[in-house]
């Protein structure tokens, strides 16, 4: 059975997916050994996009599409364009801000002073009207295959029938909305 338990450090990424929205160029870097880290700690696997100020990571793995990113800053995430991620196309902080906004926690950041993002503290838990549980905090989420992902953010399934439980892939009943 899945879990999301407390992780305990501060500023946990998470292990990443396997590319996904990513393009050419050199502002894009992926690892293949576990033990790389991209942007928020997160392990290789996630695309991460280096500019001067900020290294945005994507694991396309736990994306859902909530599309906070596109709408929130287009000059920066534009999935019509490769690479879909320009991270000096705004203000470092502005970019985290958006990164933020991300409820999948599939976006994450890592400033060039070496800042990430910090986790909510105390950890929260909100259920959306169609059932979705959003989280926030220092999380440590457990997939069905025994995978643990550490995150700031995550979109877990509140119906149970998520063809990837925790996660809600908008297969059942709580991801039919969009939102």
């Amino acid at each position: 059975m899945a879990a999301v338990s407390r992780a305990g450090t501060e500023g946990a990424g998470g292990t990443g997916g396997t590319g996904g929205a990513g393009g050419a160029g050199g502002t894009e870097g992926t690892g293949s050994n576990g033990g790389e880290k991209a942007a928020g700690g997160r392990a290789s696997g996630a695309r991460a996009y280096r500019g001067d100020g900020i290294t945005v990571s994507f694991d396309a793995r736990v994306c859902r599409h909530a599309a906070e990113c596109v709408h929130g800053l287009p000059a920066v995430f534009d999935t019509a364009r490769r690479p879909w991620i320009m991270p000096d196309a705004a203000e470092p902080g502005v970019i985290a801000e958006v990164v933020r906004r991300c409820p999948t926690g599939a976006l994450a950041y890592r400033l060039a002073g070496g800042g990430a993002e910090a986790p909510e503290r105390p950890t929260t838990v909100r259920r959306t009207a169609d059932g979705r549980l959003l989280v926030r905090g220092e999380l440590r989420v457990t997939d069905a295959s025994g995978e643990v992902r550490e995150a700031p953010r995550a979109m877990l399934c509140g119906c149970g029938r998520s063809a990837e439980p925790p996660h809600c892939d908008r297969s059942g009943e709580c991801g039919e909305h969009k939102g």
